[in-house]
């Protein structure tokens, strides 16, 4: 299909309609989750973040493919609450559960469009004088017949699956003493409910944990914390810094799980203030920020952590972290940074992808932590070298900081190379699909010790990275070699992938374009404009035997920020939920 304003497919999906009680059926024949449906979920449903456990997002569904995805129509679109809209629909039986900002939850028929219940927790006055940004709900889970979602006020809520009524509640922190923004959902793994926040400097290293508790009754299980507690030996990697002093090493984005090895992988974000000069010191590793977590589940210890890279200008590393068996063969024209012992012949349990804001790819073992394989996808000047062997990065000494007021061009931005929209892998392909930024920035630190009100310690103004007039580009990268198969410029970022059976990666960017692209080639083939900047996961489902795409518009402040670099009238901002189908 030819790119169509989005008057005309509103009309379009005005005409449509389905039998009364095709809902009350749906929720009639409702099949209680379980742990194994979680595992290994229908085809037809989407009842994670990404799908499934490994975060690939990916379907199997091939009903819509290269012959005839031109033809998708808009099916049904819904109004959405306003503020930060970063959601992620469920969808199971042919119900989809829809978080909106600000704490709503809605669910509707999937195919029609009916809203059946809504649910809308009343926020606390003085939230917003502890919590910034405190409407961002990215995803939500489902179990058993609960709605499971971690609240903006620090709470863990599990609504009914039929009405959307509270069923219990459990605080987690007191949002006046440990202000936390939950800005992701859990992921339900062995019937518990795991999940990360963003600790604010105020709230001290106690707020800063992941978390688990029981999905059926919320009671709490583990912890574990992820700012190092002081050693008193002498080679603490905060330095000689309290445990008091040690801020904001947040969990803000959702986990991937191995059942195989048991195994749940987390990331974590930067220190405040970032340079560490400000901290305990340049050459302190300050534990366990910018990390990859191996946890157990049974009770929350950690097995192993692996470093990205010791952050100085906030750099989060918190996203998601894709599971692949794959072999290993990095090709050395495009991957710098390669583990010599590498062995091409064997397949690897690994952990892929660009897990940070310096929009490097990483492989690691999921078994041991072990690095393999690193390579750039955006221009980067933080990091050096990284040690094949050891996998340990070397910071560039001349993005480092010393004193108060000495400034330094960082590439990428604060607002990353990547940041907490989402990449795609598809095993057809055993590719990673990826939209990154093209951004630097000249940071300035502003203060001359540590302040917890003063956050990352620094002023950044954004700029495009030399040489560059788009901020986007699409990276289609092997999952064996580290080599790029295609790739695609676009003037604004490019948001969260999906990718098909059918051959396809589903995408948006911050100009309202949603696309399809070959998984091969990265071809587009098929475009539609949706006015408003594409900020929502995109996910692909299917009910009795058919395939639809949904997609979410609105505003963050990532696309906020990159949306002024755009030439010409500035995209919309109306917070909306699409869905797609064919004729």
């Amino acid at each position: 299909m030819s790119r169509k304003n989005l008057f005309s497919i509103l009309a379009l999906a005005s005409t449509l309609s389905l039998p009364a009680g095709y809902a009350v059926a749906q929720l009639t024949d409702y099949e209680p989750v379980t742990d194994d449906i979680l595992e290994n979920p229908d085809p037809e449903d989407w009842l994670h973040w990404r799908r499934t456990l490994n975060s690939w997002g990916y379907s199997p569904l091939d009903g819509i493919n290269h012959d005839n995805v031109g033809n998708l129509e808009l099916l049904w679109s819904t109004e959405m609450t306003s503020g930060i809209q970063e959601g992620t629909p469920l969808v199971y039986n042919g119900i989809m559960y829809l978080p909106n900002p600000g704490d709503v939850i809605q669910a509707f028929n999937a195919v029609s469009g009916d809203m059946l219940w809504e649910y809308k927790r009343e926020m606390p006055e003085d939230l917003g004088d502890y919590i910034g940004a405190n409407a961002t709900m990215r995803n939500i889970a489902i179990h058993d017949q609960s709605i499971i979602y971690t609240s903006n006020d620090d709470y863990i809520v599990s609504l009914d699956v039929h009405t959307g009524a509270v069923k219990w509640e459990t605080r987690i922190l007191d949002y006046r003493t440990h202000p936390s923004q939950q800005s992701n959902g859990p992921i339900i793994i062995n019937g518990m409910a795991v999940s990360g926040r963003n600790c604010l400097p105020p709230a001290g290293p106690d707020a800063c944990f992941i978390a688990a508790h029981d999905a059926d009754t919320g009671e709490e299980i583990w912890k574990l914390y992820t700012i190092q507690r002081p050693t008193g030996d002498g080679n603490d990697s905060w330095g000689d810094l309290d445990w008091e002093q040690r801020w904001h090493v947040g969990a803000w984005m959702a986990p991937s799980y191995d059942p195989e090895l048991n195994l749940i992988y987390m990331g974590t974000s930067v220190t405040a203030p970032s340079p560490k000069f400000l901290l305990g010191g340049n050459d302190k590793e300050h534990l366990y920020h910018n990390s990859t977590l191996a946890i157990n589940p049974e009770d929350g210890t950690l097995k192993w952590h692996y470093q990205h890279v010791v952050d100085h200008w906030d750099l989060d590393h918190p996203f998601e972290r894709l599971l692949v068996n794959t072999r290993v063969a990095p090709d050395a024209e495009q991957v710098p940074w390669i583990n010599p012992d590498i062995d091409p012949n064997k397949e690897y349990k690994v952990i892929t992808g660009i897990p940070g804001k310096t929009g490097l790819v990483y492989t690691i073992d999921r078994e041991s932590g072990e690095f393999l394989w690193a390579r750039s996808t955006v221009f980067q000047n933080v990091i050096s070298e990284i040690n094949g062997e050891t996998g340990k990065a070397n910071v560039n000494p001349e993005a480092l900081f010393h004193e108060e007021g000495q400034q330094r061009e960082i590439c990428p931005s604060t607002g990353g190379g990547k940041n907490w929209w989402a990449g795609a892998y598809s095993p057809l392909s055993n590719a990673m699909y990826y939209g990154v930024q093209n951004t630097c920035m000249d940071l300035t630190v502003t203060t001359a010790e540590a302040d917890s009100e003063e956050l990352y310690g620094f002023f950044a103004r954004e700029k495009l990275a030399e040489g560059r007039t788009n901020v986007g580009t699409v990276f289609a990268i092997s999952a064996e070699t580290g080599e790029t198969l295609w790739q695609y410029e676009a003037a604004g970022t490019v948001m969260s992938m999906v990718a098909t059976g059918g051959g396809l990666v589903f995408g948006g960017d911050i100009e309202g374009n949603f696309r399809a692209f070959d998984q091969m080639t990265g071809e587009v083939l098929w475009e539609v404009n949706l006015g408003s900047s594409i900020t929502g996961y995109p996910i692909t489902f299917g009910v009795n035997g058919k395939q639809y795409v949904s997609v979410g518009t609105g505003t963050s402040v990532t696309t906020a920020g990159q949306a002024r670099f755009l030439e010409g009238t500035p995209p919309g901002i109306e917070s909306r939920q699409y869905t797609f189908a064919l004729p």
